[in-house]
């Protein structure tokens, strides 16, 4: 069949049977690649999701001496990719409730915020870092157990925090086994201590200790009354041991 060429000839070159093979093997791929493609259809977080009717939801109680009443704070999570392989559960909203009404202001907008980034999707574990990292210039206040806290707002990161590690979107760096029994065996140590010095007015104060071999985690308010905060862990479990001051909840020490 004649072919006119209305064209100026510009170049050339000529198909050969290993270039038909290449262009086959080629198309192939693209075929096999969309057709592959629905089966992996992952669905991951971000602005467009519309809030389903039923959310999943935990509520979280906050008592803070800096306040007059409790706060309560309830985060709903949102199911993604329900009943498959890759289900994902994560924050979608979050409310703030109170009879404190001298808050209400910042609570509504923080709450409005924080529910943005949430459906933004995304690293959103960032906002943990950013709302601990918020300090009262009236001081803060130290929670049941001993552990410190800068603000209010502060306190409100660390329930975030939590709920994100319930939900699988953070996880705790785990304690070696190594760590384990260097906590053990300072716990101990100390515990000793305290024993043979008991006749002393400073090592009496100190003289309340936890079992050894107890996890620290476990620990609620069960520190030496003398102890001071660790800027570790933030726990007021730090003691005094042959000179060198030593966490009784994290392992740190300045002598290490």
């Amino acid at each position: 069949m004649a072919v006119k060429i209305d064209k100026k000839i510009k170049g050339y070159s000529v198909i050969t049977p290993d270039d038909k093979a290449r262009e086959a093997a080629a198309s192939a791929t693209v075929a096999a690649t969309a057709n592959a493609a629905p089966a992996d259809n992952i669905v991951h977080m971000h602005e467009r999701i519309e809030r389903p009717d039923v959310l999943i939801g935990s509520t979280y109680k906050i008592k803070s001496p800096l306040v007059e009443h409790a706060f309560y704070v309830t985060i709903n999570d949102i199911v993604l990719n329900q009943d498959t392989a890759h289900e994902l559960r994560r924050p979608f909203e979050i409310f703030i409730n109170s009879k404190s009404m001298e808050h209400f202001q910042w609570i509504v907008a923080l709450t409005r915020i924080m529910s943005a980034v949430f459906r933004k999707g995304g690293d959103v574990t960032f906002i943990v870092d950013e709302m601990k990292a918020v300090f009262d210039p009236k001081g803060g206040y130290f929670k049941a157990g001993g552990v410190y806290m800068p603000s209010l707002v502060a306190e409100l990161g660390y329930i975030v925090e939590e709920h994100m590690k319930s939900i699988g979107l953070l996880h705790d760096p785990e304690m070696s086994a190594h760590q384990r029994a260097l906590i053990a065996e300072k716990r101990k140590q100390f515990e000793e201590h305290a024993k043979k010095n008991a006749e002393e007015a400073v090592v009496a104060e100190t003289a309340e200790v936890v079992e050894a071999g107890e996890e620290a985690s476990a620990d609620n308010g069960s520190f030496p009354s003398a102890a001071t905060m660790c800027h570790k862990c933030s726990t007021k479990a730090l003691v005094v041991m042959d000179g060198c001051q030593t966490c009784l909840n994290c392992g740190y020490s300045k002598c290490n």
